[in-house]
């Protein structure tokens, strides 16, 4: 896993003839970039900011990022394809609780190493998966109607810019640093 890489920045990653129109390359490209402002809001963070909490719930930065792994991993390899993969990493935290603070005491390059590995195998259902198929598992929640992959994608681009913008604010808490996303 170390190592891996996800697709540089501003190139969309699961672009074949599968997902080749439009709208699908403008959906993939929203998502990757907002991967990568992720990374690169917590690229340079000292070691120590990583397990520290800055707002009353207690979430960490580590924990953020584990968190977004966890849910790519969820959507596009559990809930798109219908085969549900242990994470490495989740026998220690037990069964997710939306309410728990995201928190995880791994080291920071391992977790970046984990977010890339899971976002470059997501790449790799997009690239084989149309937007418009049906997803072959479904979601925890039985109230959330999943219709098709378009829905997971535009999900994940939600999920990831709201929690990008909660790190930059964590960074900001944690050393000063601004404006470190792209935006």
């Amino acid at each position: 896993m170390a190592g891996s890489e996800t697709t540089a920045p501003g190139a969309s990653p699961a672009l074949s003839e599968v997902n080749n129109d439009d709208e699908s390359r403008m959906l993939l490209h929203f998502l990757q970039y907002q991967r990568d402002s992720v990374l690169k809001i917590v690229d340079g963070l000292p070691e120590e900011a990583w397990q520290t909490p800055v707002v009353p719930s207690g979430w960490t930065v580590a924990g953020m990022v584990w968190h977004l792994g966890g849910a790519e991993h969820h959507w596009f390899q559990d809930v798109t394809t219908g085969v549900r993969h242990e994470l490495a990493g989740d026998e220690e935290g037990g069964e997710y609780d939306p309410y728990a603070a995201f928190i995880c005491d791994l080291p920071s390059a391992d977790i970046i190493a984990d977010y890339r590995e899971v976002c470059r195998r997501s790449d790799e259902v997009l690239s084989v998966t149309p937007l418009s198929q049906a997803p072959r598992g479904s979601h925890n929640d039985p109230e959330v109607e999943v219709p098709n992959v378009r829905w997971i994608v535009l999900h994940m681009i939600e999920e990831t810019a709201a929690h990008s913008g909660h790190l930059e604010i964590a960074r900001e808490l944690l050393d000063g640093k601004t404006r470190l996303g792209g935006r």
